[in-house]
């Protein structure tokens, strides 16, 4: 930001940088410096419902900046699934004089012209956990085909014997302005497709309550005798899911997440959700932040971003994927407490004390 010219400008503009910094905006610079450096790195998450992006993304990239560049700062912004208030926090994050975007996109073809805008700036985008369209240096992210194929294949095991193409199956996906969820829908169609009778389907949004109207919806077509299971493209939407199941009172179907946030964790633990998908979020940050570090800095990336993927505006970006992992009751301390993500006591509070006993985790 230019230096005013007069004190009473420089008082002006004071005022209103900090009424911009109101609580819910989520706007942050983990550093001391302006932003207007050139070693200033702007990251831009989706939103703060799903558990993941604010708890484990962010600090996970921040600590890791740090550790390959001590003097870079990380200039900070969360979207609320507000595409057009993330397009918004792209023009500040030009302004501010970031050199790096790493922007997980609320709506991937929306931030197009954003990116466009950024890149024409001098400025190198990398496309975060979602492939946004535009002009974008890099995408990490994890295969996301295959994570839709665990999920539909855990339903499939989860069903047993009455995995048949009879069971009747509700399918709830992400939002289509993800391409994310595209590729997670692909996958589990490969995998439940022929197996099972996939005989209701629609978006959730990635939104617990939406989830729950859809599967409220989905009874009431389909008749709540007649549901053998449920995908679910996530935890979030998962959650709100049995949550209609338990008031209709449906109990013992497989319910499929991802993102293994504690809350679905638990569920798996409790017997309410049968599967979840661990997708490591340390792993895929601190990829992210090695991919902006070497970028700031002008190193090459290629042997990080080994692969390329097509995005939906038809650019060829190069891509660095990592491996999901199926989680169940029978894989959660070899999973995600083995991994640090949670500890036991985190999973088993006084709620799920029986239900962890039962399934081993003391």
């Amino acid at each position: 930001m230019r230096r005013a010219a007069v004190a009473v400008i420089a008082s002006a503009m004071a005022v209103s940088i900090a009424a911009c910094g109101k609580a819910g905006d989520k706007d942050s610079d983990s550093g001391s410096s302006s932003g207007s450096d050139n070693k200033s790195i702007g990251l831009l998450l989706p939103d703060s419902v799903t558990a993941r992006y604010e708890k484990f993304d962010k600090p996970y990239f921040v600590d890791k900046v740090k550790a390959l560049c001590s003097d870079c700062t990380v200039q900070y912004a969360n979207a609320n699934a507000d595409s057009a208030k993330q397009a918004q926090q792209v023009s500040s994050m030009i302004t501010k004089g970031v050199k790096v975007i790493v922007i997980s996109a609320q709506d991937s073809a929306a931030i197009k012209s954003s990116i466009k805008t950024a890149v024409d700036k001098g400025i190198k985008v990398i496309a975060y956990d979602r492939l946004a369209q535009g002009p974008v240096s890099a995408y990490v992210s994890f295969d996301n085909v295959e994570v839709g194929k665990l999920q539909g294949q855990a339903l499939v095991d989860a069903l047993g014997s009455k995995a048949t193409p009879k069971a009747k199956v509700v399918m709830i996906n992400g939002d289509d302005a993800d391409p994310n969820a595209a590729q997670f829908k692909k996958g589990a169609h490969e995998a439940l497709d022929g197996k099972v009778n996939i005989a209701y389907e629609q978006s959730g949004l990635w939104k617990d309550t939406v989830a729950a109207q859809k599967m409220s919806a989905a009874i009431t077509q389909l008749g709540a005798k007649n549901i053998a299971g449920v995908y679910a493209a996530n935890d979030g939407m998962a959650g709100g899911i049995a949550t209609t199941l338990k008031g209709a009172k449906i109990s013992g179907i497989p319910l499929t997440g991802q993102d293994a946030e504690l809350a679905g964790i638990q569920r798996i633990v409790a017997g309410t959700q049968s599967s979840t998908v661990y997708k490591a979020f340390k792993p895929e940050a601190e990829a992210a932040a090695t991919l902006a570090v070497n970028l700031l800095q002008g190193k090459s990336i290629s042997d990080l971003a080994t692969e390329t993927l097509t995005s939906g505006s038809g650019d060829k970006v190069p891509s660095q994927l990592l491996t999901p992992v199926s989680v169940t009751k029978d894989n959660i301390k070899d999973t995600v407490v083995k991994d640090g993500l949670y500890t036991v006591q985190d999973i088993c509070t006084s709620a799920y004390a029986a239900a962890c006993k039962s399934a081993g985790l003391e």
